[in-house]
């Protein structure tokens, strides 16, 4: 079983054991954790839905980020993944959301933020948030594969929280 099916299915079993559905709000990861979660057989239990934000304009018309925020701290920032995942949690029942907004390259990159920087913020709806950034090396298809890695990690630890 790969890496990817394993963490999406040890996340179904630890959130049907809570009664927990779950949202995802991506950017840089278009979908793929979302994809992951539905590849596993009987996910509609535990699997809300999936918010692809990959514009700025669309973290704000379907998320609620705030325009000043993004132009202040940038899409990739902590900051921005916490309005995320909170804009996820408020617009949907899910009991636990994941937001992730990151540089996956090749291009794009800066000295303060260079290629491979992803931002994550993970919320429960009863008030646990954490946010992380991390710098992942690699080209573009291995940075994104880490973050989800990282995403669905970040999940089954919150979910178990």
């Amino acid at each position: 079983m790969s890496e990817l099916k394993k963490l999406a299915s040890g996340l179904g079993e630890t959130l049907q054991r809570r009664g927990w559905m779950v949202a995802t709000a991506e950017s840089c990861t278009g979908g793929w954790i979302a994809k992951c979660i539905t590849d596993i057989a009987g996910s509609s239990a535990w699997f809300d839905r999936g918010f692809v934000c990959y514009s700025n304009a669309a973290k704000q018309e379907m998320l609620g980020v705030d325009a000043a925020m993004l132009d202040a701290e940038g899409a990739v920032s902590e900051a921005t993944a916490v309005a995320m995942v909170h804009g996820a949690l408020k617009h949907c029942p899910a009991d636990i959301a994941v937001a992730v907004s990151g540089i996956a390259g090749p291009g794009g990159g800066s000295p303060d933020k260079p290629v491979g920087t992803v931002c994550f913020a993970w919320a429960t709806r009863d008030g646990l948030l954490r946010a992380a950034t991390v710098l992942f090396e690699g080209n573009r298809e291995t940075v994104r594969q880490r973050a989800v890695v990282h995403a669905l990690e970040g999940l089954l630890d919150a979910g178990k929280a």
